[in-house]
């Protein structure tokens, strides 16, 4: 008898390019079918055949507080009541860029745009016209959303279909991005020395989430400072992943590093559709309708999304909320380490702050080579022994999982002992 999962993923394709809106949840990389979640509370969802799950996805990041939390739904609902939308100025969009002024200081002017793939593209065109060159690097494997000039060994869902490079991106606007391997200084300075004059911004996840979670050597990203800051470059962190996730002030914050510009997105919403970009005044005020470089949006600085946001960042602003957070994902990636560990399986795990990555091989990758040498087929047994056993990880071997403040010690522990089993099972 078939599922109420494969009737509506049945249904899903015939209306729907592959049954799905994002392609990483087509289950391309793992088999299968895809579960239609119902609903989310604290750490777990549930799916349209009623199986609950403890959920380390969080919608790719952004719950950070988990699911339905109430002041967020209390916020949502409250915003949803004076109207959804207005396309005119609203005091929760100027509270927005205000707090995140106060918590990310290299934000010294801020613009709301309704995602993170909306924010990088802003972020590239406007250090394009800062400049005025049109040469963009970027390095293997890191995913800044889908505009064309970054869709070239691209990691995310591109990595996971394994098409790093996209069909319809023309080729003279991928020759204008030059791809450097991550985490290689000497790449980055060979790249400035022979082209510096051209280069108009370095654009980094800095730590990447999108070819699992690769975590930078603080002299590459110094290096990445330094050269852009010799040549008259621009430094984009693209922190759609690691802002608020990794430190308050995000990465940057952490590693001591401080970027032109800030990409934001997924936990200023709460889980609603927002992002930001921001940084340098003189930079900023290039911007429409101060200066030449438009960008423009509706729905810009939605009302709803930006009150979820507010609600979300009210929250995570409480005393020892990131040690809590640490604490609890380093408990789960050296659970999972050692579970495996006892079973005779390669494999290890590591984090930074409530961000974790999990690699089928015995040390943590330092680069898209590195990733790739990690044993997929054995990630994609484990998926399917864990998400039987209610354990929900993304559905792939190149993303980063998130823990969130909903995570109880209980919930942590329920997972090390599934995983227990699936490393058992992997292990025969």
């Amino acid at each position: 008898m078939q599922s109420r999962n494969e009737s509506l993923f049945e249904r899903a394709r015939s209306a729907i390019p592959g049954g799905v809106n994002s392609p990483v949840r087509a289950y391309r990389g793992v088999g299968g079918t895809p579960p239609f979640i119902v609903r989310g509370s604290g750490s777990r969802i549930w799916d349209a055949d009623g199986k609950s799950y403890i959920d380390y996805v969080g919608s790719w990041g952004p719950l950070i507080v988990g699911h339905a939390h109430p002041a967020v739904l209390a916020a949502v609902r409250a915003a949803a009541e004076d109207g959804l939308s207005f396309g005119a100025p609203t005091e929760r969009e100027v509270e927005m860029a205000e707090v995140l002024k106060r918590l990310v200081p290299s934000l010294e002017l801020v613009r709301l745009v309704s995602s993170g793939t909306e924010a990088t593209m802003t972020a590239l065109r406007l250090a394009r016209g800062h400049t005025g060159r049109s040469l963009i690097v970027k390095f293997e494997g890191c995913y800044h959303g889908h505009a064309d000039s970054l869709l070239v060994k691209a990691g995310s869902g591109a990595l996971t279909l394994g098409s790093p490079d996209s069909a319809g991106v023309p080729p003279e606007i991928a020759a204008r991005t030059l791809v450097l391997p991550y985490n290689e200084v000497g790449a980055l300075e060979r790249a400035f020395g022979e082209r510096g004059q051209e280069i108009a911004a370095v654009i980094v996840e800095p730590i990447a989430g999108n070819m699992n979670m690769v975590v930078p050597e603080r002299a590459f990203l110094e290096a990445a400072r330094r050269l852009c800051t010799g040549h008259g470059a621009v430094l984009i962190f693209d922190e759609v992943m690691t802002g608020f996730r990794v430190a308050l002030g995000g990465a940057q914050a952490r590693f001591g590093v401080r970027p032109d510009l800030t990409t934001l997105g997924k936990v200023i919403g709460g889980g609603m559709p927002v992002g930001a970009v921001g940084g340098r005044r003189d930079i900023m005020e290039r911007l429409a309708p101060l200066g030449p470089v438009y960008q423009a949006g509706t729905l810009s600085g939605s009302p709803v999304a930006v009150a979820a946001g507010l609600a979300t960042l009210e929250l995570v602003r409480a005393p020892e909320f990131f040690e809590r957070l640490a604490a609890e994902t380093l408990h789960l990636a050296q659970g999972l380490t050692a579970a495996a560990r006892r079973h005779g399986v390669a494999f290890c795990a590591q984090n930074v702050g409530g961000m974790f990555g999990m690699y089928f091989r015995a040390a943590p990758p330092a680069s898209y080579g590195e990733v790739m040498q990690c044993d997929k087929a054995a990630f994609t047994r484990f998926f399917h022994e864990m998400l039987a056993r209610g354990v929900y990880f993304a559905p792939s071997a190149y993303e980063a999982g998130f823990v969130s403040s909903a995570h109880a010690r209980a919930d942590v522990e329920q997972t090390l002992a599934a995983a227990d089993a699936a490393f058992a099972a992997l292990g025969r």
